[in-house]
């Protein structure tokens, strides 16, 4: 049996982490790790990402445009949700406990990354 860290519901929570984040960038926001009330819910993953996904490029443009640690930090959120998103389909169906935990081990694990590289920025 693999780790839970080769699994796709931790790297779909460490994903989450990443949009999240990108988010507060954008808005400016200190106080990155509340989500925001569609980020509650690990039911329905790929759905949940194609509308958080939508707002991407403007909150990449908002974070960038704040310049400094804003923008830098937007830069890497970004290659990191590149990189998060694999080449293979991400189900639609909810996720059974054992994924849910796993899924918030990956957000955990990625704000945590966050928290250590930009202290300042998010909280």
């Amino acid at each position: 049996m693999g780790k839970v860290e080769d699994g796709k519901p931790y790297r779909w929570g460490r994903l989450h982490a990443a949009v999240q984040v990108l988010e507060g960038l954008a808005e400016g926001r200190t106080g990155l790790g509340l989500p925001s009330e569609r980020k509650k819910t690990t039911s329905t993953p790929r759905n949940n990402f194609v509308i958080l996904l939508r707002d991407m490029g403007l909150q990449l443009l908002a974070a960038r445009e704040k310049g400094g640690d804003h923008a830098r930090a937007a830069a890497a959120v970004v290659g990191d949700i590149t990189e998060l998103i694999a080449p293979e389909p991400m189900y639609g169906k909810g996720l059974n406990p054992k994924e849910i935990a796993a899924f918030h081990e990956g957000y955990e694990h990625q704000m945590g990354l966050y928290r250590e590289k930009w202290e300042k920025l998010v909280l």
